[in-house]
């Protein structure tokens, strides 16, 4: 099952994902907007019940901690994006991400490495894109 997560969701794991186990005044300083100490305990409890953190007893506090990893959530994020913004097709969003993005001739020559490494070491697959336009 696809892992899904509200803006304000994602907010709250990156603080958990870049400052580790945290309790929810913890997380409250490290956000960008300020949040009311329920706010940020609902919000916890929210993920807690999906599944996404689980938590423990720390004298009066809970100390939460991610159980999804950053980059399984940016998988996730990414294929939604393919499937919502690109009609299912990865190839677009790149051409979309080069053409429109203004990248420096530094990363766009790692782009194209890190894209005949993938050309050299996997055989061509089939497409099942539902897009073929970019």
């Amino acid at each position: 099952m696809p892992v899904v997560f509200t803006e304000r969701e994602i907010d709250v794991m990156a603080v958990l994902w870049e400052h580790g186990p945290s309790t929810v005044a913890e997380v409250r300083v490290q956000l960008s907007d300020p949040l009311t100490h329920n706010t940020v305990a609902t919000m916890l409890t929210i993920l807690e019940n999906k599944g996404h953190v689980d938590h423990v007893e720390e004298g009066r506090a809970f100390r939460y901690r991610p159980l999804v990893g950053r980059e399984e959530a940016g998988r996730s994020a990414f294929s939604r994006l393919v499937d919502t913004m690109f009609g299912g097709s990865a190839e677009a969003l790149v051409s979309h991400f080069v053409r429109d993005r203004r990248l420096t001739k530094a990363e766009l020559e790692r782009i194209r490495s890190v894209l005949d490494e993938q050309l050299q070491s996997d055989p061509p697959r089939r497409s099942s894109n539902r897009r073929r336009d970019p």
